[in-house]
């Protein structure tokens, strides 16, 4: 995993170190992290523009504000991930994929913590309705 960390490496693991919150963006195939302190970058899309992406990269990566407490996830599925038409089976695709990949990067650096999606952006698991088995 390519693990970048914003300003600096000696910066994220003093922040770490404190359990100061992090704002983390992981790439959907799990293979890019970026994590700086969330005074340090403010946003997620900020933070992606640190770091020389684009700001309209953000729909590439899943957003997480993480602390020992727990991994907050901004759960936002772009209407285009894996290119799947319907919505309902787009946002349980997303919702599989984002827990599988933020656990493996979570235990990866240590933090055995749960994922929360927080009220404001669990109306996206709405769309999946009764027939849901993933929830």
């Amino acid at each position: 995993m390519n693990l970048i960390k914003y300003p600096s490496d000696e910066a994220v693991n003093k922040a770490m170190a404190a359990d100061e919150p992090l704002l983390i963006l992981i790439s959907f195939d799990g293979k890019t992290a970026i994590m700086s302190q969330v005074d340090e970058a403010v946003e997620h899309h900020i933070l992606l523009m640190d770091v020389g992406y684009k700001d309209t990269d953000i729909d590439k990566f899943f957003r997480i504000v993480l602390d020992r407490s727990g991994a907050d996830w901004t759960f936002v599925c772009p209407p285009d991930y894996k290119n799947i038409p319907f919505k309902d089976k787009r946002i349980e695709a997303f919702y599989k994929d984002g827990f599988s990949v933020i656990s493996d990067f979570l235990h990866s650096i240590g933090y055995l913590v749960g994922i929360n999606i927080p009220k404001r952006y669990s109306r996206h698991l709405n769309t999946l309705g009764d027939n849901s088995d993933i929830v």
